[in-house]
């Protein structure tokens, strides 16, 4: 499919990268939308918490948001979506990822841009107890990895799915995490990590035996964490085995449903390997937009509705 021309141009103040990701990640608040808890058991018995916001009107539309590294239901760039798609007749539910729920959860492992099983769970879930016959699926930065990977490492999907947005993709995960570990991401860098830290340490006390308090003390960086502890907990030889094996550029190839991929140029998040031309010129079913503003998840709009969100409304609507 051509590269598609974006549209997008913010006001001057947020044209710029670092800004516009910072504003959206720390000053954005989103109001009006009510959303109810539901709780499910995933297949080794831990748990993972679904909010759900609904249509005025009764719909047989849903879409999924899943959330980035550090989010959860209720950041801004989940329920300004939500809000939208509530608000054109689209029910949602965003889910929390493992231990990102408010309450930290059972098992050693938790989540990570390539765990698609539990995506798959929450599908399954949906698909077995709810009553909707289109769902379309959108994720911002890991959630955005681990939607692609779903889509295009199975030789078929659920046909109730009917399409897909990846927004601020890092589908090249070992090129991101290089770029996150430079000078200039480093604010990003140790927000994240101590952030992580912190949650390790929590954990640790319940799983002493999985993990030692000088395991903790030896992570320096976001790659010491996934070396240290995303890589033992979910079964990878080490960060760079995890890196490779969960990077969805490799799975692009294989979608077979309509999937729109939105990431910025400025994106100080993604390398280049993280902007996937070939493989959007190569698969009839990728869309592939490269805003030259945005930066991560910073695409700053009128009323407080952001670009990405109005495209992704606009994507499924094609679908219709």
């Amino acid at each position: 499919m051509p590269i598609i021309e974006s549209k997008y141009n913010p006001a001057f103040f947020f044209k710029n990268g670092f800004v516009s990701t910072v504003y959206s990640g720390l000053v954005r608040r989103v109001k009006d939308i009510k959303q109810k808890r539901e709780r499910i058991t995933l297949f080794d018995g831990d748990f993972i918490d679904l909010d759900w916001s609904f249509s005025e009107e009764q719909t047989n539309k849903l879409i999924v948001l899943l959330h980035g590294l550090e989010g959860n239901g209720q950041r801004p760039y989940m329920t300004g979506a939500s809000r939208l798609f509530n608000n054109n007749n689209v029910d949602a539910v965003c889910v929390n990822f493992r231990g990102c729920s408010g309450e930290d959860n059972l098992k050693f492992r938790s989540y990570h841009s390539g765990a698609t099983e539990d995506l798959e769970a929450v599908i399954k879930h949906i698909i077995l107890e709810k009553e909707y016959s289109e769902i379309y699926l959108k994720g911002i930065s890991l959630g955005a990895n681990m939607i692609l990977k779903y889509l295009g490492e199975r030789e078929s999907i659920p046909s109730q799915i009917k399409a897909a947005i990846a927004v601020s993709v890092p589908c090249y995960l070992g090129g991101s995490a290089k770029a996150l570990h430079t000078f200039k991401n480093k604010l990003y860098h140790d927000r994240f990590l101590k952030y992580l830290v912190n949650r390790l340490k929590i954990k640790q006390q319940q799983f002493k035996e999985s993990m030692s308090i000088e395991d903790i003390a030896s992570i320096k960086t976001l790659y010491d964490f996934d070396n240290v502890y995303t890589a033992k907990a979910h079964g990878f030889k080490d960060a760079l085995d995890y890196y490779e094996t969960c990077s969805s550029l490799q799975f692009l190839s294989n979608i077979k449903i309509p999937a729109l991929i939105i990431n910025a140029l400025n994106d100080s998040f993604l390398s280049p390997e993280c902007y996937p031309v070939k493989e959007a010129k190569e698969n009839p079913n990728i869309y592939l937009e490269m805003p030259k503003y945005g930066g991560h998840v910073g695409f700053v709009d009128k009323k407080n509705i952001y670009y990405n969100e109005k495209r992704a409304l606009e994507f499924v609507k094609n679908t219709w």
